[in-house]
């Protein structure tokens, strides 16, 4: 059964509050007002990154928050262990998402074996990269699958222009009664027409509460908000789209 949390979040709006290190908006109050905004403008929850980050935007919003720690850059970085998890559960996270490739992990464990350890104290998003991934993530029981690190594995899909649809909805096909998320590359609304999620760079617009609710009524619009509609991508129910939208700084 899938828990209430999530199952509040289907067919909405996601918002991803997340700066690089060195950028101007890399700072935990920057993020908690971005994230407040997004909440304003009708974003139904925040995934975010780091501690601070976490613990000041649980502070801020009352939507859900997904929090992950990024730690290192090659191999496994997205929350690489099961201390790392924990620590995000303690900063505020309803949601902590890990990385569910079969790569080494700095701790030794498997994910299936993090999973499992963590099962009863949160809610599992498993991030992956390809279909051995989500198999992995269902059978290790996690609460929701992600396409977040599609084309960013060595050795994996190759990385698409935009979404990776086609991962997407073996996904979706795959994963029966488990929300799938889609996540990267997509920058407009048509481009999430095959997989339900939206990317939208924070550079993009100034006033993020206008910016997050015009893209919520947008998605209304587009008739995308019933879980059951058919996508006008593929022939696989949209009975799991979530629309993940990034408010990062660009890159210059």
């Amino acid at each position: 059964m899938t828990d209430p949390l999530i199952s509040s979040l289907q067919g909405k709006l996601i918002v991803s509050c997340q700066a690089y290190v060195g950028e101007p908006m890399r700072h935990p109050e920057t993020m908690a007002q971005v994230a407040l905004s997004a909440e304003r403008g009708g974003a139904a929850a925040i995934r975010c990154q780091g501690l601070a980050d976490i613990a000041a935007i649980k502070g801020q919003v009352e939507i859900p928050v997904i929090g992950l720690w990024k730690e290192g850059h090659d191999g496994v970085y997205i929350t690489p262990t099961l201390r790392h998890a924990r620590a995000c559960i303690a900063a505020g996270s309803d949601v902590v998402a890990i990385d569910a490739t079969a790569r080494p992990r700095p701790d030794g464990r498997t994910f299936e074996e993090t999973v499992e350890a963590l099962r009863g104290e949160t809610l599992i998003m498993a991030d992956c990269s390809c279909m051995d991934d989500v198999q992995r993530a269902l059978e290790a029981g996690a609460d929701i699958v992600s396409t977040t690190l599609a084309g960013y594995v060595p050795g994996g899909r190759e990385k698409t222009a935009g979404p990776d649809l086609e991962f997407l909805r073996e996904a979706v096909a795959a994963a029966g009664d488990v929300p799938v998320f889609c996540e990267g590359r997509i920058h407009t609304l048509a481009g999430g027409h095959g997989g339900g999620s939206l990317r939208h760079r924070g550079g993009d617009g100034h006033h993020p509460p206008a910016v997050h609710h015009f893209l919520v009524r947008r998605r209304h619009r587009l008739g995308r908000a019933e879980p059951d509609a058919r996508s006008p991508g593929g022939d696989h129910p949209s009975r799991a789209f979530f629309m993940p939208v990034s408010s990062r700084a660009p890159r210059r």
